[in-house]
């Protein structure tokens, strides 16, 4: 669900509200409904803040000062203001960074930081330098050169973290990139304990993806990048492998970086040995794709106590061609039912499901496959008659390049390609092509259906689904580092440097499902884009004031001030339970002579 910014003019008056969308999936394709309305709020929504909190004792509980900027001391003076002079000069980006900033002082990061990486005689500390990173990773995505020469100077990060901006620069980003690139398993660690903490996280149901990223260049100095299966349609292009490890909830537990070659199925055994090492061996539940499944991944998992819920590829339906016939299905959800059968052995459940939605995608699929091979095979057989195609071993060439092309009806139809012992015309080659009754029927039967396999004998099937089916959230959390923080490294070729852009994106993700959480527990779905797009558009500027001083001086007073949030926005921030600061700071003065 994510928030839309609703505007509507009654009375000649214009009015702003927030309505909570939620997006679902038709016959017809993607369509949006209306969740809630978000007007104004009662005393008892005013209080989102607490949210966060209630799972803490009353000692550790977070509090709203953590979005305050740092103090500072206003010098009690008195001054008469020339109302005609004001002006507002050198606007800045404040509401994103701001609430950025909570986050990363709300998870912990900056103490611990400090604790890993101790002040020496650097100019900026090095947990400050990588605040820096994550913060620009979660708000605008880009290389470290824009960092320095555009982000930074436009937001108002330098007031917040005291930091100037010609103190700013790529040669320091990198610095702290390479002091931040061995912190990693302590980092994951920090994290795991501190998001239990805020949401109460249960860590007995993991879910395990992989996917890629590739390189502009040849990455010829990283080890690791090499050329493989590419998620992004690249594969042309040498890639990393990125294998994350989520909650039921999304929220990131650990990740590990592989050699972009390096088949899904061999990941397993590392990631599972180096979350156990981190974290200890306790009873987990692993959800995996298919992709994932081989049986020595599956003995693996049992011989160390684990459990798991995996899919399996679509031939294995054969092997239970009778029981799709039958009718004992229970329906977990509209359109969705499954059943369970038991392995030979007893110690492994089959978990059968049907979708009608998944049904009419596949039939799609299907038809489209269909039509365009019976299209080509008609092509082929007129050339045949022709006399244009009077090679055979041609002939099977372009049928087989055909059938590979629509591999999903590739056995739909018996083609015979025959020699004729008899030119008929022009025609030297005949071919013929007839439907497969069999393909036919097993298309119609299997169409919508998928297995998952399962240690859990005792667990019901419908609860073995919903479970399969929250590995989603690994898919998303995929989906928004490649779209919302832009995981590609572009600007890095190095393997270290490589390593450290994925950890700030990992972070900048943590920040994200933070975020995400918190608005869900205000009821604001869990969406942080529109929330972050919103609160970029509070800006803190420089308020000129000339004044006259007690002794009669003329002097310019610079306050630097935050805009006032219209109406709409102090909804979100009602919502949240958070205030957003009036001043940053006030500026010296000058004295005009």
């Amino acid at each position: 669900m994510f928030l839309r910014r609703c505007e509507r003019c009654k009375s000649g008056k214009k009015h702003t509200y927030w309505a909570l969308v939620e997006s679902y999936r038709t016959a017809r394709g993607s369509r949006q409904r209306v969740v809630a309305y978000l007007g104004e709020l009662k005393a008892s929504e005013r209080n989102g803040w607490a949210y966060l909190g209630k799972h803490l004792p009353e000692r550790d509980r977070p509090q709203p000062s953590l979005f305050d900027p740092p103090a500072y001391d206003d010098p009690d003076e008195e001054v008469l203001v020339q109302l005609r002079g004001i002006r507002l000069e050198n606007l800045r980006d404040f509401g994103d960074v701001w609430l950025a900033w909570g986050l990363w002082r709300l998870l912990g990061l900056d103490k611990l930081l400090t604790e890993l990486l101790p002040p020496g005689r650097e100019g900026v500390s090095w947990s400050t330098v990588a605040a820096i990173l994550t913060i620009a990773r979660f708000c605008e995505p880009a290389s470290e050169a824009h960092i320095e020469h555009t982000w930074y100077r436009r937001t108002a990060l330098a007031d917040l973290l005291g930091v100037p901006v010609e103190q700013v620069h790529t040669d320091r980003l990198y610095d702290g990139m390479d002091r931040l690139r061995p912190l990693k398993e302590a980092i994951e660690k920090h994290l795991k304990n501190r998001l239990g903490e805020l949401f109460d996280v249960k860590y007995d149901l993991l879910f395990y993806d992989i996917t890629s990223t590739y390189f502009e260049g040849d990455a010829e100095q990283n080890p690791l990048a090499k050329r493989g299966y590419s998620r992004d349609s690249r594969p042309d292009r040498p890639q990393v492998c990125i294998g994350l490890v989520v909650t039921r909830d999304g929220l990131p537990l650990s990740y590990e970086v592989f050699a972009g070659n390096r088949h899904d199925s061999t990941t397993v055994e590392q990631i599972v040995e180096a979350l156990e090492k981190k974290h200890g061996r306790a009873q987990r539940v692993w959800v995996m794709d298919r992709g994932m499944v081989s049986e020595a991944n599956l003995r693996f998992l049992r011989q160390r106590g684990g459990q798991y819920i995996v899919g399996t590829p679509k031939s294995l339906l054969r092997s239970f061609e009778k029981e799709l016939t039958e009718q004992d299905w229970q329906t977990v959800q509209a359109g969705v039912e499954v059943k369970r059968v038991l392995g030979p052995d007893g110690q492994e459940a089959f978990v059968l499901a049907r979708s009608a939605e998944r049904r009419l995608k596949e039939q799609a699929m299907h038809q489209r496959a269909l039509e365009r091979l019976e299209t080509g095979l008609r092509k082929l057989q007129a050339a045949a008659a022709s006399g244009r195609l009077r090679d055979d071993g041609l002939a099977n060439r372009r049928l087989g390049r055909l059938l590979e092309k629509n591999w999903r009806a590739s056995r739909a139809f018996q083609v015979r390609i025959e020699r004729l012992a008899q030119p008929e015309g022009a025609a030297r080659l005949r071919v013929r092509y007839e439907r497969d009754s069999a393909w036919t029927a097993w298309a119609e039967l299997s169409e919508g259906c998928y297995i998952l396999r399962t240690n859990l004998v005792d667990m019901a099937p419908a609860e073995l689904w919903k479970h399969y089916i929250q590995l989603t959230e690994a898919e998303w959390a995929f989906r928004i580092s490649k779209d919302e923080l832009r995981i590609r490294p572009i600007w890095h070729q190095l393997s270290g440097r490589v390593e450290t852009h994925i950890l700030i994106c990992f972070l900048a993700y943590v920040l994200w499902k933070t975020l995400a959480q918190w608005m869900r527990s205000c009821r604001l779905g869990d969406a942080p884009r529109t929330l972050m797009s919103e609160f970029a558009k509070i800006k803190s500027g420089d308020v000129v004031l000339p004044a006259r001083g007690q002794d009669g001086q003329q002097r310019t007073i610079r306050l630097r001030c935050v805009t006032e949030p219209d109406a709409a926005q102090k909804v979100l921030l009602n919502r949240l339970g958070v205030k957003i600061p009036r001043r940053l700071r006030r500026l010296d003065d000058l004295v005009e002579l």
